[in-house]
């Protein structure tokens, strides 16, 4: 195979215990990430990577290709690392079990990117910022990128910080949007990087990867995505997907 999408799918969430299982649109939340995720067209096999049965039951009953995996993976890094071992595949999409909002294509941007360019180890998305009150928002993640499109940074604080005499009218800024690809090698050489002093000021697994010396190319895309890491959030999704049906 050349790219499966694997979407870790843990119960346990501190913030909201099952919130993959909460319902949206009469589905369960990992439904409709499933759902979308088997619609990207570069996507050779969609895995549900769980660690309770009660996920796994649900994800069996609307058709998902379920792998039970351990509970004690500290991250969804490791989760997929379980999962693809013994897979013969090139290229691991990272999707996450909480982005029921996810498009297909941001999904085929990433996939596509690693398969046209062998240099690449890793790739992600970022959504240029639109609403203002998103750029001091600490919960959304910015980052930075150089001219050729590779991650300079990603920061919980505004960046670029618009000096008071910068000669720029008006700076763009990019939300991250935490879909990530990788080749199967780079997945095991970034699941045993040791964690990095920025990744824990930070709170930003990735950092780890910038810190090592390696790259991360960062693709614009058009669409954005709300994770729900609370129940207020499930009903902006909620309140979203109400809408389009309108």
């Amino acid at each position: 195979m050349d790219v499966i999408g694997v979407i870790p799918a843990r119960f346990s969430s501190t913030r909201f215990e099952g919130k993959v299982l909460a319902k949206i649109l009469g589905k369960p939340m990992i439904q409709l990430v499933y759902e979308r995720a088997k619609q990207a067209r570069l996507l050779d096999d969609v895995i549900i990577a769980c660690d309770h049965e009660l996920v796994a039951s649900v994800a069996r009953g609307f058709g998902a290709k379920v792998v039970f995996t351990a509970k004690a993976h500290p991250c969804g890094t490791d989760r997929i690392s379980e999962v693809v071992n013994p897979l013969d595949v090139k290229i691991v999409v990272n999707i996450q079990g909480d982005e029921p909002l996810i498009h297909p294509s941001m999904i085929d941007s990433v996939a596509e990117a690693l398969l046209n360019n062998k240099d690449l180890n890793m790739a992600t998305l970022m959504k240029r910022i639109e609403d203002p009150a998103l750029i001091n928002d600490p919960n959304v993640v910015k980052v930075v990128v150089d001219k050729n499109n590779f991650a300079l940074y990603f920061s919980r604080a505004t960046i670029p910080h618009f000096a008071l005499n910068s000669e720029v009218a008006k700076p763009v800024y990019f939300k991250h949007i935490g879909l990530y690809g990788y080749t199967k090698d780079f997945l095991f050489t970034y699941k045993n990087l040791p964690v990095s002093n920025l990744e824990k000021t930070e709170r930003l697994e990735q950092l780890r990867v910038l810190e090592e010396g390696f790259r991360i190319k960062v693709i614009e895309t058009k669409f954005d995505t709300v994770g729900v890491d609370t129940p207020e959030d499930l009903e902006k999704v909620r309140a979203i997907l109400e809408k389009d049906k309108i």
